[in-house]
């Protein structure tokens, strides 16, 4: 009877420990980022400063170069989650997919773009674009949608009052503006603070600004991953959510120091002062929640452009906020 409770302790013993071992196992998650800019600096912070890893979770993250190259990552499960423009579950979900992209963290809350111009402009007004050459990004995207959208808040039509240039890859276009002939281009930082530095263009109005809150960038899944993983995005959500109030919290110095890796071919101050920038207009979302008002404001946007597919695209079917709102809560 001795022997039998002695064993019996041993093999609880074990047991403990190796649930203990299992507890310190690290979850893999396979991220598609849709393109690799600082206006993602809390994504990067989320790695770095271990705040997924504090998760249990083992990130490895991909730049996919585009957003159908992302969802196509994501729906063909050559990625756990996708940071995407929120409208590619819209376009996703209009296909009538069975298995569709549900956005569970917004990453950004602005648009992340700037109008350049080639020649100084001290006293720009929206009307002096009016007859010019305008180098647009790609048709459907949000930075196209949401340029359109304030061109047009600003009496302008972009297809009858300028010459719209829109066939140059997203990657190309800052080369494109500088050698070629287009007297303005919607750009990305740190590329619009790098040519205001060196005098190739000059910074004259932000369509962050312009447009308000909008779900910009988004971190989405597949509702079958939500259905076998939910303890994985939680965890993934509140490493998010640690990252934001992160950089909330610190300077535009500090950041760039953190997420410099990302980013070896830009100077650190150059770094700081794009950072600065989208700091001083909102961009960073605060906390990951995507509320209604944003979504109303991203269909509308998406209608403006005409790019807005048919049918009930419900904010309850596409947006899960649950996971944000428990981790806020926590």
């Amino acid at each position: 009877m001795k022997k039998f409770k002695f064993f019996t302790v041993i093999s609880c013993v074990f047991l403990i420990f190796l649930s203990a071992c299992n507890s310190n196992e690290q979850s893999s998650i396979k991220i598609a980022e849709v393109t690799r800019s600082l206006f993602y600096a809390p994504q990067y912070v989320a790695i770095e400063k271990g705040f997924f890893g504090d998760e249990g979770l083992d990130v490895e993250l991909t730049t996919t170069w585009g957003g159908d190259k992302t969802m196509t990552a994501l729906l063909s499960d050559g990625a756990d989650v996708a940071l995407v423009g929120s409208e590619t579950s819209i376009y996703v979900y209009a296909q009538d997919s069975r298995d569709y992209a549900i956005n569970f963290a917004q990453l950004t809350q602005t648009d992340g773009t700037f109008l350049v111009s080639k020649e100084p402009q001290p006293d720009f007004k929206w009307e002096d674009l009016k007859g010019s050459t305008f180098l647009g990004q790609r048709k459907g995207g949000m930075p196209q949608m949401v340029g359109e959208f304030v061109l047009k808040n600003h009496n302008i039509d972009p297809h009858a009052d300028l010459n719209l240039l829109q066939n140059v890859d997203f990657a190309n276009i800052p080369g494109a503006f500088v050698s070629g002939d287009a007297d303005y281009v919607q750009l990305f930082e740190p590329t619009a603070s790098t040519f205001e530095k060196e005098g190739s263009g000059h910074i004259v109005a932000s369509f962050g600004e312009e447009s308000g809150h909008v779900p910009y960038t988004v971190f989405m899944t597949k509702q079958s991953f939500i259905d076998k993983n939910e303890e994985e995005v939680m965890k993934f959500t509140k490493a998010i959510y640690k990252a934001q109030q992160w950089v909330q919290e610190h300077s535009a110095e500090e950041i760039a120091k953190v997420i410099q890796p990302y980013f070896e071919d830009t100077e650190l101050d150059m770094l700081a002062a794009s950072i600065d920038r989208y700091k001083d207009q909102g961009s960073f979302a605060t906390d990951p929640i995507l509320d209604e008002e944003e979504w109303n404001n991203l269909k509308d946007i998406m209608g403006e452009a005409g790019e807005l597919p048919a049918g009930d695209l419900s904010y309850d079917d596409l947006v899960n906020t649950k996971f944000a709102e428990d981790v806020i809560e926590d």
